[in-house]
C-alpha cells in the first residue's frame, strides 16, 4: 500500500456523493431529486458569494460547504422526518473512519473543516451554514416552478434558520425572481 493509496479511497468515497439523492425532497415528491455533491457544489458557490459580501473568507467557506456532507456517504442523508426515529454516528466520528487511511495533512483538513462547519462559530462557518440553508431554498423554489407544490416547508424552514443578513437578503430575492430569468435576460437584453 502506498503513501496516498488512503487519499485514492476517500476520493473514491466522496464520489459516493454524485450518486446518492437528498432523500428530503422524496418527502416532498420530487420524483428524481438533486444529488447530495449537486447541492454541496451550489452550496459552496453561495457560501463563496455570502461569505464575499460579509467579509469572511470566501475560499474557507466553500472549502466547508464542499465537506460538510461528506459523512453522508456512510450514514446517508437522513431527512428530518428520519431524524426523530434515528440515531447517527456523529459526522466528526465518522469523518475520522473516512480519514484514518488518508496522509495526516490531508485528513487533519477535511477533519477540521467538518468541525469547524458543524461547531458554527466562525464568521466561515457562519457563511457556510447559512449556504447551506441558502441552496435548500433556492432548490424549492426550483422545484416549486417545476410544478412541485409541496415544498414551502423547506422555503419556510431556511428562511428561519439564516443568521446573516447577506443571506436573508439574497432569500428575499430568489423568492422574488422567477428562476430563468437570467436565462431570458439573456435571450432579451434591454436595449
Amino acid at each position: 500500500m502506498t503513501e496516498l493509496a488512503g487519499a485514492a479511497g476517500y476520493l473514491f468515497e466522496a464520489g459516493m456523493l454524485k450518486r446518492a439523492r437528498r432523500s428530503g425532497w422524496w418527502v416532498a415528491g420530487v420524483r428524481d431529486p438533486e444529488s447530495i455533491a449537486e447541492h454541496s457544489w451550489r452550496a459552496a458557490v453561495t457560501g463563496m458569494a455570502i461569505a464575499s459580501l460579509e467579509g469572511a473568507d470566501p475560499a474557507r467557506t466553500a472549502l466547508l460547504c464542499v465537506l460538510h456532507d461528506t459523512p453522508e456517504t456512510r450514514i446517508g442523508d437522513i431527512p428530518k422526518l428520519g431524524q426523530a426515529y434515528l440515531t447517527a454516528a456523529g459526522a466528526l466520528d465518522v469523518v475520522a473512519d473516512q480519514t484514518a487511511q488518508c496522509p495526516p495533512r490531508m485528513s487533519d483538513t477535511i477533519r477540521d473543516a467538518v468541525a469547524e462547519f458543524e461547531a458554527g462559530e466562525t464568521p466561515e462557518a457562519i457563511c457556510a451554514n447559512d449556504a447551506d440553508k441558502l441552496e435548500c431554498l433556492v432548490q424549492a423554489v426550483e422545484y416549486r416552478h417545476q410544478g412541485v407544490s409541496t415544498v414551502q416547508p423547506w422555503i419556510d424552514s431556511g428562511l428561519a434558520a439564516l443568521r446573516t443578513d447577506t443571506a436573508r437578503r439574497l432569500a428575499r430575492e430568489v423568492l422574488d425572481q422567477d428562476p430563468l430569468a437570467w436565462e431570458q435576460a439573456r435571450r432579451n437584453p434591454a436595449p
